[in-house]
């Protein structure tokens, strides 16, 4: 399965949906899969400034714990309470239902590390 070209794609498998000066964050299918069953996931609180590169959360499988990564700077405006309550939503569906954070941007320049879909998935075998 492609991964949605309405979004841009980050070395560490996040994904970035830009609508005016909110950007949308969550994590791809290829992080899932590596992640395998996710378990847990427990973003930062709504209103918590961030920088490009801060950490926004963590995600837990019954493998592994990793962060999840901002490119762009601004304050979180959402947290998805739906993941919260039931982290299988991103085992399940990581581009719609299961994303993460609502980040209102005031620094997008991050943005340009990211790559779009057909990159992402020509790099990660899909």
């Amino acid at each position: 399965m492609s991964s949605p070209s309405d979004r841009v794609y980050s070395e560490s498998h996040e994904w970035f949906k830009t609508e005016g000066d909110l950007v949308t964050v969550g994590i791809s299918r290829f992080a899932v899969d590596a992640l395998t069953d996710v378990t847990y996931a427990q973003m930062k609180a709504v209103g918590t400034t961030v920088k490009q590169g801060d950490s926004l959360g963590e995600i837990e499988s019954v493998k592994t714990t990793s962060d999840v990564y901002s490119l762009v700077g601004g304050s979180i405006a959402e947290v998805n309470a739906a993941v919260a309550e039931d982290p299988s939503i991103l085992n399940s569906d990581p581009y719609e239902r299961g994303w993460l954070v609502k980040i209102r941007v005031s620094d997008k320049a991050g943005l340009s590390k990211a790559v779009d879909a057909t990159t992402y998935d020509s790099t990660h075998g899909h």
